[in-house]
């Protein structure tokens, strides 16, 4: 059967075009239509208004850029078939689809499984319903197909997962140190020892492409008010686990009932269905609702994240000793889901990952840390740690009686 799509994209000024039926067999699948209704940056968007976009539109951005670098490579005379061209496509299509609500904010908070295992098993359900023709997908996604550089387009330090998002994210928060030069660097892709690599003229766009991602962590991914967001939302779901407030939120029960584990979702395939239910909807329904709970600690953080009473937040280089903390919160209150502390980490390259190589005209192939005059080993190797403290404003935003 043949059938064709063409959607609107503004990242890309222009149509992406959809022809596979497979492919868009997949992004008519109920597990891929939730993707519209969770956001990319979960809930950035309290600091950049404009940052509303999903991960549908991120998952159709990575397929496009996915399907320009095949083309690329192709033109180069790597070896790609058909086949695989389809199944790279949907790898990568497919490659965050077992994200929670809110995306990263709500990681091991519903369920104790990484995303990456929740996709897999979503990939593999999906292929069971479509007679295996995701087989070659999942084999490119787990990296256990033979061409290891169809892997690296889909996972790896220059993947175009990251190619796309810190263009769309750059575009919907209006932050302009994202902007890379994404067609650049596709243009340079290239194959070398079936490594993904990049053409020597295509230097000067990779470390760009480095330094936007590290800028782009430090003011949009971990901007301050962000991770205070995130705080509460945090302590609002581990605060109706503790005191099973889920009796009136069908959709939540089953996660903050009890922690489900990786075998949970092994063995009772109703909970995968039930996992792919859950969007950003279901979680601020009932927080809408537990604004009116009985308990003065959820039904304040409730009222708190849902009229952006944030709390504040403190960042330093040193770890922080948290203050008295009868001082900021009152005394209806459980302290600690009110006053804490954590961790931020930035590293821009990891040198455990698949390393960003250089490919010279020569046939010499070097590490970027070696062919870049100005992200040498130190730059790229070192991590910024900062610590970070949160309390209430104004005594938690309890009730005023």
């Amino acid at each position: 059967m043949s059938k064709r799509k063409i959607i609107n994209d503004p990242v890309y000024d222009g149509f992406l075009a959809v022809d596979d039926f497979v492919i868009l067999s997949v992004i008519e699948h109920p597990y891929f239509q939730r993707q519209r209704r969770i956001k990319q940056l979960g809930l950035t968007y309290l600091v950049y208004p404009g940052a509303m976009h999903t991960r549908f539109s991120h998952m159709l951005g990575a397929l496009n850029l996915m399907g320009r670098a095949l083309e690329t490579l192709r033109m180069k005379e790597v070896e790609i078939s058909d086949e695989e061209c389809r199944a790279a496509k949907l790898a990568i299509l497919l490659h965050d689809i077992g994200h929670g609500p809110f995306s990263h904010t709500s990681e091991h908070a519903i369920v104790d499984v990484h995303h990456e295992t929740l996709t897999l098993l979503m990939m593999q359900r999906i292929n069971a319903e479509m007679h295996g023709a995701l087989d070659m997908a999942i084999e490119i996604f787990a990296d256990r197909y033979p061409k290891h550089f169809l892997h690296q387009l889909v996972s790896s330090q220059l993947d175009m997962d990251r190619l796309d998002y810190l263009g769309r994210d750059s575009y919907f928060t209006g932050v302009s140190e994202g902007i890379v030069g994404t067609d650049r660097i596709i243009s340079m892709l290239n194959v070398h020892d079936d490594e993904l690599v990049v053409d020597e003229k295509g230097i000067y766009s990779v470390e760009k492409f480095i330094i936007s991602r590290r800028l782009m962590y430090w003011q949009v991914y971990m901007h301050k008010t962000v991770i205070a967001a995130d705080n509460v939302l945090l302590n609002i779901l581990n605060r109706a686990r503790e005191i099973h407030a889920t009796e009136r939120t069908s959709a939540l029960h089953p996660f903050l009932d009890r922690f489900l584990t990786e075998e949970a979702f092994r063995t009772d395939p109703c909970l995968l269905d039930r996992f792919a239910e859950l969007d950003d909807d279901d979680v601020m329904v009932a927080v809408k609702q537990w604004q009116h709970h009985h308990d003065a600690t959820l039904r304040t953080l409730c009222r708190n994240l849902v009229e952006r009473r944030l709390p504040a937040i403190r960042i330093g280089s040193e770890p922080m000793q948290l203050d008295p903390w009868k001082e900021y919160v009152g005394s209806e209150l459980e302290p600690s889901f009110f006053v804490g502390t954590g961790v931020l980490r930035n590293r821009s390259y990891d040198f455990a990952d698949h390393e960003i190589k250089v490919l010279y005209k020569d046939g010499r192939c070097l590490p970027i840390g070696e062919a870049s005059d100005q992200l040498d080993r130190h730059f790229l190797e070192k991590q910024v740690t900062k610590y970070y403290m949160f309390y209430p404003k104004d005594g938690g935003g309890q009730d005023k009686v």
